[in-house]
Formats: structure tokens, sequence, C-alpha cells
């Protein structure tokens, strides 16, 4: 199985803002499909996050994406639309003690992200597919098949319209970022 993991493009946000279930407009999504497109195999079939920052992106590669809520990013509950600063240092503090199960009051956890984003490729049928999907999906993804203790999941980053392929064989996962 060959999986291409695409982050959305940069979305219009203010600086500093989090969010995760916001359904945000992206800028530069001309740019972002000039480039990556060229990347991906063009017969196969297109899955995406269902907000719009992701579909927008999944539309212009494959005129029919199939979305799926359980590509969506981390639901940070309280949190969403707040600036870092307005969470604050003790909330923060306490999810960088616990990153992988601390999770914003009335959101959820990485581990709860990682839960459904397996779940989702467990049921993949494609031998090979693109996955139009969030920068938190890719990395406890990521984490998942390079065996990556949870101290280590927020080092794991993604550039806005990067792509990661992930090939499967008989001895395991080939992770590769693309140029960005």
């Amino acid at each position: 199985m060959i999986l291409h993991l695409v982050r959305h493009p940069r979305p219009r946000v203010a600086p500093d803002t989090c969010y995760g279930r916001l359904d945000l407009p992206v800028d530069e999504l001309d740019a972002a499909v000039q480039r990556l497109a060229p990347l991906l195999p063009r017969t196969a079939p297109v899955w995406s996050s269902p907000l719009q920052r992701c579909r927008l992106l999944a539309e212009r590669l494959d005129p029919r994406p199939r979305l799926d809520p359980r590509l969506m990013e981390m639901d940070f509950g309280a949190w969403e639309g707040r600036t870092w600063a307005a969470i604050g240092r003790t909330a923060l503090d306490a999810w960088a003690a616990d990153i992988a199960d601390f999770a914003p009051p009335g959101g959820e956890s990485a581990r709860q992200v990682q839960a459904r984003a397996l779940d989702f490729l467990d049921e993949l049928q494609d031998s090979t597919a693109i996955i139009v999907t969030h920068g938190g999906v890719m990395r406890v993804l990521q984490a998942h098949w390079q065996h990556l203790p949870a101290q280590e999941w927020s080092a794991l980053n993604f550039p806005y319209a990067s792509l990661l392929t992930v090939e499967f064989s008989g001895a395991g996962a080939i992770v590769r970022l693309e140029n960005h």
C-alpha cells in the first residue's frame, strides 16, 4: 500500500490562534495544486477531511473526493479560536506534560485523533490513495508508523501544502517527506 498524505494550504486565521475544527478558508490554493499535482498519481482515489481547508484542495485534485470525518484535525474544544496566550501557560504546560493523552476541555487528545485516523486506514481498501488532511493527523500517524514515544510526537512538523508519502511493505512503513 502507498499513501500520499497531503497537508492543506495555509488557512486564513490570525497568527497565534488555536484552530483545529474551525472551518477556515485557505490562501494560495492554486499554487498548492500546481506544486502537488505533478507529485501525485493521477488515478489514485482522493480522500479528504471535510473541513474546507482540505476539501477545497481535494476537489482540485479530484472532482469527487471522498470525505471522511476521521481525517479531521484535532478537536481543541474550548480552546478553538482562542489565542495561545489567552489559553494560558498553565493549560499549555499540562498539555505538554502529557502530549498524547491530555484533552483540552470539551476536546480530544492526540491519542484519540490517532485512533480514529488508524480506524480510517484499517478500513481503506485502496492499494494507493491520496489523503488530504491536517498536520495533527499526519503527526500522529507518522508517530505510529515510526513507533515514536509520545514525548517525541510534537517534534514532527509538516509545512502547509506538504506531501508525506508512506510505502508499506513486509519490512514495515517507509516514510518520506517530499520536497516542499
